[in-house]
């Protein structure tokens, strides 16, 4: 005789729901508090990209718009709002090192944690903006948050997490396939970057960005989000001098 069900579950025959949900393997989630705090109020297009990254259908996001449009900002809230609901057991904070200039101060010393240290410092100072210095400390301590590069990334399994690929734009094509296959089971990953702000000469952020810009894609989960300058919220002059910068590019 099959055994009845309960909500998608099966039931027992003595009486008890049997999980038969999917079994991964993933850190166990967070057993203290994130005192989030959140200093402004949010336009209604960047709701929207808090919204679609929250959604437990989406597992990619796409993101790019002007410089101040609060992308990094955005994508860091996302990964700590699902981290504090358990939605996540781990951050995932992934950048080339690539310095955003002609001229650059050459290889640095050290083992690779002090060398990518300059290029993470941009995570750090988001975290200090949501979150007091006691419960960052306590993050560090548990390893919740982890940064690296994508030529780490090779072979790696992203359970339960949520990797934010930030400054995107300097990401190859086949960095953009690396990563996306890195997502393992319950995960979500963002890729937010600015068109116009490559450092690379092959950047593959436009041509990834317009490949899953379609319905198809997101019927898979995957979403594209641009920001216009009616979403620069880090300084209103910003806007006038992208103007006046396109204006010199012509």
């Amino acid at each position: 005789m099959s055994k009845p069900r309960v909500n998608g579950k099966r039931k027992a025959l003595d009486g008890k729901v049997k999980d038969r949900s999917v079994r991964v393997e993933q850190r166990d989630k967070i057993g203290f508090d994130l005192p989030i705090d959140v200093k402004f109020t949010l336009t209604p297009k960047q709701q929207e990209f808090i919204r679609i990254a929250a959604d437990k259908k989406t597992k990619f996001l796409l993101v790019t718009g002007a410089p101040g449009t609060s992308k990094s900002y955005l994508a860091v809230l996302a990964a700590l709002q699902a981290l504090k609901e358990k939605r996540a057991g781990e951050i995932h904070y992934i950048r080339q090192p690539v310095e955003s200039s002609s001229f650059n101060i050459g290889f640095l010393k050290g083992e690779a944690s002090s060398k990518l240290a300059p290029y993470m410092e941009v995570l750090n100072c988001k975290l200090r903006e949501f979150l007091p210095d006691g419960t960052i400390k306590q993050l560090q301590k548990e390893e919740r948050i982890k940064t690296n590069t994508p030529g780490f990334m090779r072979g790696a399994s992203l359970n339960v997490s949520y990797t934010i690929c930030d400054e995107a734009q300097n990401f190859l094509v086949k960095d953009f396939l690396l990563m996306m296959t890195r997502l393992g089971k319950f995960s979500k990953m963002i890729f937010a970057g600015d068109l116009r702000q490559s450092d690379i000469k092959d950047s593959g952020f436009e041509r990834v960005f317009n490949l899953f810009d379609n319905q198809e894609s997101r019927d898979q989960g995957i979403f594209t989000f641009k920001f216009g300058r009616e979403d620069i919220v880090r300084e209103e002059v910003i806007a006038f001098i992208l103007d006046k910068f396109e204006v010199l590019g012509k």
